[in-house]
């Protein structure tokens, strides 16, 4: 690749937040650039993310923050240090939006939508000069040159070829979850014959399957479990716990208390076949009271209408306690106290990959020179193509505006010592 000091081109692949703010920040710095998708627009999985709330980033302490990203905090910490919460607050804002912290510390902009960040945005990106080519689907390179799949005259989607040779390339395509919004990880096989070493794509954020009755399923699929704590075990085998709330599906769970533990289960299910996660039905209560309450006389009631009497479970959580306990368990006064602070649910499998929210895997750390591929030099890689994961509140927006801003300011890093006298 060979640029000037004058004239820094710049392919910048997949229309999702890291690549944009890629563009963004090497048009600041100069540069001209393109943007590819292979979608009819851009930034499709941001919008539908964005249609429950647009959780741009969490208000925790950033010491706290940092730590959310597991594994790979050290990493990404200079990424995050450069382009953090702060920082993603102040970009919104500079699109004359205006955020807000919810009660559970994510962010938000005021009107809780994505669409008008994104046109915003999108103006000022093409205010800037930044072009944007759609339908145009990386099918890897031809020499040095890049190969799209691109539309005819006529609009027909990869009915011709094109080949462009910039002078150094950005890619930020996204992991392999929702592949109908452009995120299909069609990438991986395209670095792996360059030499880039890369790790399975495996869900994060996702839901996992539970072998439950037909009658509990047909009663309670789709109810949620509003208060309830779950306790489950960490990479080193330590019980972690925590509190909030989840959704019992058809065949299993998912929600964010489910996905906020998604990791740990997910690897241990990998590694032994299976995982167990234990259900506490009455987080705000002792073991004791919880043992008071059960153990007082109930005459004639039967021990359902004892415990919504008199611990207020019914609905779903009592189809928990009948599905996972047998009858004699149930009967047992010691056993049903212990089980409804801590019921077992195995866990068989996380859900495909196309249904997480998110992916971990990816290319691998130790194939990067800060953000640029060590066996493509001038070749630089953002957001969930990078093998880190982190949990939903903000955590993963925050992470892939941190790495397109890397990618962009090691881009324009690396053209400027290809020039500078030796």
């Amino acid at each position: 690749m060979q640029s000037s000091l004058t004239s820094f081109r710049v392919a910048v692949i997949g229309g999702g937040p890291a690549g944009l703010i890629a563009a963004q920040t090497l048009a600041q710095g100069g540069a001209q650039v393109d943007v590819y998708d292979a979608m009819a627009s851009v930034g499709r999985k941001f919008l539908l993310a964005g249609r429950s709330g647009m959780n741009i980033t969490h208000a925790e302490p950033y010491a706290d923050f940092v730590t959310r990203y597991g594994a790979s905090a050290q990493a990404l910490r200079p990424m995050l240090d450069a382009f953090g919460p702060q920082d993603v607050r102040d970009f919104v804002q500079g699109l004359g939006l205006q955020t807000f912290v919810g009660t559970s510390g994510r962010v938000f902009p005021t009107d809780m939508k994505a669409a008008p960040l994104l046109r915003a945005w999108l103006h000022q990106l093409r205010e800037s000069g930044i072009r944007f080519h759609m339908r145009h689907r990386w099918l890897g390179w031809q020499d040095d040159a890049l190969r799209f799949a691109a539309p005819d005259d006529a609009g027909v989607a990869g009915a011709r070829e094109v080949l462009v040779t910039p002078d150094a390339v950005v890619l930020a395509l996204g992991g392999g979850s929702w592949a109908r919004l452009g995120s299909d990880g069609a990438w991986m096989p395209l670095l792996a014959s360059r030499g880039v070493e890369v790790a399975p794509l495996a869900p994060a954020n996702c839901g996992f399957d539970v072998a439950w009755s037909e009658h509990f399923s047909a009663r309670h699929a789709g109810e949620p479990l509003m208060t309830v704590a779950v306790i489950a075990r960490d990479a080193l085998g330590q019980e972690i716990r925590r509190q909030g709330q989840f959704v019992v599906t058809q065949g299993g769970v998912e929600g964010s208390l489910i996905y906020a533990l998604s990791a740990p289960l997910r690897d241990q299910i990998a590694a032994e076949g299976h995982t167990t996660i234990w259900l506490d039905l009455m987080p705000d209560w002792a073991p004791q009271r919880v043992l008071d309450e059960v153990s007082r006389p109930r005459g004639a009631r039967s021990m359902a209408s004892h415990l919504q009497s008199r611990l207020g479970i019914k609905g779903v959580k009592a189809g928990l306690l009948r599905e996972c306990l047998s009858k004699e368990q149930f009967s047992d006064e010691a056993q049903l106290a212990a089980a409804i602070k801590r019921l077992p649910v195995r866990l068989l499998r996380p859900r495909p990959i196309d249904e997480a929210i998110s992916t971990a895997g990816g290319v691998r750390w130790d194939a990067l020179q800060g953000t640029m591929l060590t066996a493509l030099p001038g070749v630089f890689v953002a957001g969930e193509m990078v093998d880190w994961e982190a949990p939903t509140g903000g955590y993963l927006l925050t992470a892939c505006f941190a790495g397109g801003v890397a990618a962009a300011r090691d881009a324009l890093a690396w053209r400027a010592a290809a020039f500078t006298p030796s």
